[in-house]
């Protein structure tokens, strides 16, 4: 008996099942989430990036029940029972935070008209999928603009649609504000992976008490943090979080543009970004200078943030949000 079919054979008696059958050479396998985990996401105007495929590794047969299913790979793999991190969602609503199962606010109308048409460009509803459309970085000029406020509630208002999960990065590696702000506590994440190497993902994501929202820190700091979200770790980290779960969209909360490098380096891995822009005090001349930084990305869109009464396309709300800008 072949190594593979031995360790086949263990999971099967381990799970009280006689020795599943193999599935066929290039099945797509079908994974199994814990309760309370969430499922991941990636995409500019071609092709979003298919889930990578899991090999079982032979294509010998074993028989097993009947009424038994043939099972892949990944579900034969028990799933992860990590505690979801607790989001104290009353405390997050009473601080002006968009929550998924709270009542229609003018502030999560506007970011319903915000989301809607980065899900149709990451998923093609609009005829074109954007390539890499899943990854949605969210930006500004300079800091105090409002960017990691306008991140979590694009995230917390994808968390509430029903065909899609959301995972938030605390990008800004220089000054992470995620934990601060969902008032919870965070240890190693996205500059671990980068600086350890390829650390095993599942141990860097937390799953919360929002069922369809998860959170990859920032992690621990480093003065060479451009060279290493310039590196080819960084890419594979992003293939990772992007081919793992198909429904999953990525917001990738940045440092400024105009004052850190690591947001430019960014967002050429980016296939859609949304820029913030503080109503009545950010520059033209700034949001120009920020938008030629990421001239690279096709999809860019422009949010005026703090302006409390901006009637955009029959809208009342927090901002207006539109893409380009001369």
């Amino acid at each position: 008996m072949s190594l593979i079919e031995r360790a086949v054979k263990k999971i099967g008696e381990d799970a009280g099942l006689a020795p599943p059958r193999s599935q066929p050479a290039g099945g797509a396998p079908v994974e199994v989430h814990a309760p309370g985990s969430t499922a991941p996401s990636g995409a500019t105007n071609s092709n979003v990036a298919q889930p990578a495929e899991a090999s079982t590794g032979a294509s010998q047969a074993a028989t097993v029940p009947a009424a038994a299913p043939i099972l892949s790979v990944a579900q034969r793999t028990p799933a992860r029972t990590k505690a979801p991190v607790r989001i104290n969602i009353p405390a997050l609503r009473a601080r002006g935070f968009i929550t998924p199962d709270a009542a229609p606010t003018p502030l999560s109308q506007q970011f319903r008209v915000i989301k809607r048409p980065l899900l149709t460009n990451a998923f093609g509803r609009g005829g074109t999928v954007v390539p890499n459309g899943r990854r949605v970085m969210v930006t500004s000029s300079f800091p105090g603009e409002g960017k990691s406020f306008c991140a979590i509630n694009l995230a917390m208002s994808i968390a509430a649609e029903r065909d899609h999960s959301v995972l938030l990065v605390d990008a800004d590696v220089a000054k992470p504000s995620v934990p601060t702000e969902l008032g919870i506590e965070t240890d190693a994440g996205l500059m671990d992976w980068l600086i350890d190497g390829d650390r095993d993902l599942d141990d860097l994501i937390l799953p919360t008490s929002i069922e369809k929202l998860s959170i990859l820190p920032a992690g621990r700091r480093h003065d060479h943090a451009t060279e290493y979200i310039a590196s080819e770790g960084m890419m594979r980290l992003l293939e990772q979080l992007s081919t793992r779960y198909p429904d999953r969209i990525i917001v990738f909360d940045s440092p400024p543009l105009l004052v850190t490098t690591e947001a430019r380096e960014l967002a050429s891995h980016m296939g859609q970004i949304v820029m913030v822009v503080e109503a009545g005090k950010t520059p033209r001349s700034a949001v120009k200078d920020a938008l030629a930084a990421i001239e690279g990305c096709e999809v860019v869109g422009l949010l005026l943030n703090k302006a409390a009464h901006v009637k955009d396309g029959g809208h009342y709300g927090y901002g207006g949000y539109g893409y380009g800008a001369d």
